[in-house]
């Protein structure tokens, strides 16, 4: 089916698992255009305790009467087919839309549509590309998967025709978008349990840049070699970015006491301006690149761009400064795939420190076992890893690889790691270990934050 976004206002759309990320900030979209939302999650939050202040009915646990009076279904790939309320919208035939199309046929309703892709950075890029069309008065509406402070959160609706997102390659969702500009950071190889390998990876990429019409823009990362390639491939107009290649380039690289990177922006042989960054780290310098091209491609003025990522410091979860406790600097960060992790090493490198201490909380069995060779691999920038349980997320522990197993194969490789099984192990250890001037660095998707909060309140 469709949905008109602006026609079909009378309509009543049901969220199944409405508390995500993603689904709650679709669901803040409607209720700030009146619509009548309703959802459900198996568990409250602060997400569904904000979306019951905004007007929608929230309804604690899946059951078949939670449906009343609604007239399309929205759902995420996460939901399982034995789902009550599924069941039951097949029952009375209702419309059906996953997360992944319905943000598709909003994404209809506007004329320059961001479509943030990639394997590692979306959050970070769709922020900073938001906050540069902020800057520029161009009224966007953005979706993010994350919490951004200029926006109180992870959505702003707005009245023009701007929308800036994510678009998760996850299950090939973003094969459901609608780009005028695509942009792509990277292309590695993630989410195994779906993908064969990093081929059918990159040929999912290479639809994705199919989506974009001619007379659009793909944004790609020049330094990344299956981007390139990808590019290679489009049909619309390309516009590359890199610190080694591409059109737009990073050239006379520093960073300051804090590990924000300093640089002047070139296309081709033409120094085009100066950046400051407010963010960490070698891989936020190719992140402000992709933003910079984005905002090239839009006609976005030279101060908006300057002023815009100068402002920005971070989304929640991403090199997060928690807190300062007995002068041991507390960062958490999302990272949660090698490559990732590598990146916010590298950034704390750069931090002031006298040790780094990285805790580290695997985020599901199949990333783990699939990608077992590179998490052994990925930690040589860190005096010390402490590593937790695996975070199952929606698996099941079949017993195929355990954090202990992977603790066996860093420590192998000359790493001083050790592993702890419970959240209060590590807070007892790490406030028997830490000493003034160290760098605690929480990392992972799952709740390892919870770390860091738990020894800054102790």
């Amino acid at each position: 089916m469709s949905f008109d976004f602006k026609q079909d206002k009378q309509k009543k759309v049901h969220f199944i698992g409405i508390g995500g990320i993603s689904m709650s900030g679709l669901a803040q979209i409607l209720l700030k255009r009146d619509f009548k939302v309703s959802g459900s999650d198996m568990k409250g939050s602060p997400i569904t305790d904000k979306l019951a202040k905004c007007g929608a009915e929230i309804y604690i646990g899946h059951h078949k009467d939670n449906l009343k009076n609604v007239d399309l279904i929205i759902y995420t790939a996460a939901i399982p087919q034995d789902n009550p309320e599924l069941i039951k919208a097949k029952e009375l035939k209702l419309p059906m839309l996953t997360r992944s199309e319905f943000l598709g046929e909003i994404m209809k309703g506007h004329q320059y549509n961001v479509a943030v892709a990639g394997t590692h950075g979306k959050t970070t890029t769709t922020s900073m590309v938001s906050h540069i069309a902020l800057k520029a008065n161009v009224d966007p509406t953005i979706l993010v998967g994350g919490e951004l402070d200029i926006i109180e959160g992870n959505v702003r609706t707005g009245e023009s025709e701007y929308f800036i997102t994510e678009a998760c390659e996850y299950k090939a969702s973003f094969l459901d978008f609608y780009p005028y500009i695509g942009i792509i950071l990277n292309i590695d190889a993630d989410h195994l349990d779906y993908y064969k390998d990093i081929d059918d990876i990159q040929n999912t990429f290479e639809k994705f840049i199919k989506l974009i019409p001619k007379d659009g823009y793909l944004v790609a990362n020049a330094d990344d070699l299956r981007t390139s390639m990808v590019a290679a491939k489009a049909e619309c107009n390309v516009l590359t970015y890199g610190i080694d290649n591409g059109v737009i380039r990073a050239k006379n690289i520093s960073f300051n006491e804090n590990g924000c990177g300093n640089f002047d922006v070139y296309k081709n042989d033409e120094k085009l301006f100066h950046l400051k960054l407010n963010v960490p780290g070698k891989h936020n310098v190719l992140n402000s690149l992709a933003s910079v091209c984005t905002a090239l491609c839009l006609d976005v003025d030279t101060a908006s761009i300057i002023e815009g990522l100068a402002s920005f410091g971070g989304t929640h979860r991403r090199f997060e400064l928690k807190g300062v406790k007995d002068d041991v600097t507390v960062i958490d960060d999302y990272a949660h795939h090698p490559t990732e992790i590598k990146a916010t090493l590298s950034a704390a490198k750069n931090y002031p420190h006298n040790k780094v201490y990285c805790v580290f909380q695997p985020h599901t069995y199949t990333r783990t076992s699939t990608l077992f060779d590179e998490f052994a691999n990925c930690f040589y920038d860190t005096d010390e890893l402490i590593l937790a349980d695996i975070y199952a997320a929606r698996e099941n522990d079949t017993g195929v690889v355990s954090s202990d197993m992977l603790g066996d194969a860093i420590r192998q490789n000359g790493v001083n790691c050790i592993n702890l099984h419970s959240f209060k192990e590590i807070v007892d250890y790490l406030k028997n270990t830490l000493k003034e001037g160290d760098l605690l660095l929480t990392v992972g998707a799952g709740d390892v934050v919870e770390v860091g909060e738990m020894y800054l309140q102790d």
